[in-house]
């Protein structure tokens, strides 16, 4: 049997990458696929493989495309930027723009730092974070994914609130053991922890809204109850609102929810779909950076002007509220039409179909899914041409480019697996 093109890339990439992907996810093994996807191009809504298959795609980048694919305004300011050149490793006047725009939409935000991705964001924000308090100690929850840093790569131990341990091999065992891991929306064990280790607490780091395990909004009075723990220990509460931020709304869960951080980490969407991410927050804090303050933080292609120019293309528009209001309308379109098939939670134009009949409150209840179903979903649909995420602990991303028909189309191929 002559071998596809898919199949011929994917043995080219296996002797080249190791397990022939760039990013874990993309080898969609645990939705039961032999080969990952070759995206050669996208339009829209839409993405053409390297088969010559065109996907109705609810993945969308992992989020950061709004616009939907090739977006014309985002493509312009990039193919402008890069004729006046591609690098600089100097200031830009893009990059004071692209920081003006953050600080006018993201409440806490006094200042911001721009990087390359939302692991850099996440990485650096924690060393401002132990040098602003003087401590060491953080703490996160369990599935709150927040980059591949080393201390973010700790899972929970035993008990209701303990000490972390490596999640990853090459991840050493001092570096998780100053990460206290508990559960999402408990307010009891983050209480418990903050009592038990709160003199040497640096920060509480969270997703507003959970999305690394499917999306799980926050319980009413969890993000309150946070920040109400970080006042009293004097701890810097972080939000790491790399897939929330400019989606849920334009100043992120922290505007939707009336919540404000110390700190707040962005990525994806403030990119335009470029490789850009940014940390900032309270003034007294983010002017600790260098050169300004002691705290070390640098990159050759940070504020790259090619992402800066998307980064901007993108965010001036969405001063228009109307577009979050079209956005909320199709992503509420989406989950009446997948409600009847699993559990949907939404928030925004943010949500995912859990295969489970209750509630999803925190990572235990996302991992008691059945995955096995959902990866055959999964199949069923890629088969009829709808690309969901490959994970069931992945969000879809509804873009202004999915209008009604790709709605329909989508609740259609779900309806013809649940029958």
């Amino acid at each position: 049997m002559a071998l596809t093109q898919r199949s011929k890339l994917y043995r080219r990439a296996l002797e080249l990458i190791p397990g022939g992907v760039n990013s874990p996810v993309r080898a969609m093994r645990s939705v039961g696929l032999d080969e990952p996807l070759f995206v050669k191009s996208g339009e829209g809504a839409y993405a053409k493989t390297e088969d010559g298959r065109r996907l109705l795609d609810w993945v969308m980048s992992w989020g950061p495309l709004l616009f939907g694919h090739a977006d014309p305004g985002t493509v312009e300011a990039v193919r402008d930027a890069a004729l006046r050149g591609t690098s600089f490793g100097a200031a830009t006047e893009a990059e004071v723009e692209l920081a003006e725009e953050i600080v006018d939409a993201v409440p806490s935000v006094e200042k911001v730092r721009l990087v390359s991705s939302g692991t850099e964001a996440a990485m650096s924000v924690l060393r401002l974070a132990r040098a602003f308090t003087k401590r060491d100690r953080i703490l996160k929850t369990a599935g709150g994914y927040h980059g591949h840093a080393d201390a973010l790569l700790a899972s929970a131990g035993s008990g209701l609130a303990t000490l972390g341990i490596p999640a990853s091999p090459g991840v050493p065992t001092a570096a998780a053991a100053e990460t206290i891991v508990v559960p999402y929306n408990d307010l009891d064990a983050a209480a418990e922890a903050v009592m038990r280790h709160g003199e040497g607490l640096a920060a509480i780091i969270v997703e507003p809204v959970a999305a690394n395990m499917g999306v799980v909004p926050p319980e009413p009075g969890y993000l309150e109850t946070l920040r109400r723990l970080c006042d009293v220990s004097g701890a810097v509460l972080i939000f790491d609102e790399v897939i929330t931020g400019f989606r849920v709304a334009r100043g992120g869960a922290q505007e939707r929810f009336g919540v404000l951080p110390d700190l707040t980490v962005l990525g994806k969407i403030v990119g335009g779909g470029l490789p850009l991410a940014a940390f900032g927050g309270r003034g007294e804090i983010m002017d600790l950076l260098a050169p300004a303050g002691p705290v070390y933080q640098a990159g050759t292609l940070v504020g790259n002007p090619l992402a800066t120019a998307a980064g901007l293309s993108v965010l001036r528009r969405l001063r228009d509220e109307a577009v979050y209001d079209d956005l909320e309308r199709r992503a509420e379109l989406l989950e009446e039409g997948l409600a009847p098939f699993g559990r949907v939670q939404r928030v925004g134009a943010l949500l995912t179909l859990f295969r489970t009949d209750g509630p999803v409150r925190n990572f235990e209840d996302a991992q008691a899914c059945d995955t096995e179903r959902y990866g055959a979903l999964f199949r069923h649909l890629l088969e009829q041409g709808v690309y969901f995420p490959p994970s069931q602990f992945e969000a879809l991303f509804p873009s202004t480019a999915h209008g009604e028909e790709e709605i329909e189309r989508t609740v259609d191929a779900v309806a013809r697996f649940a029958g």
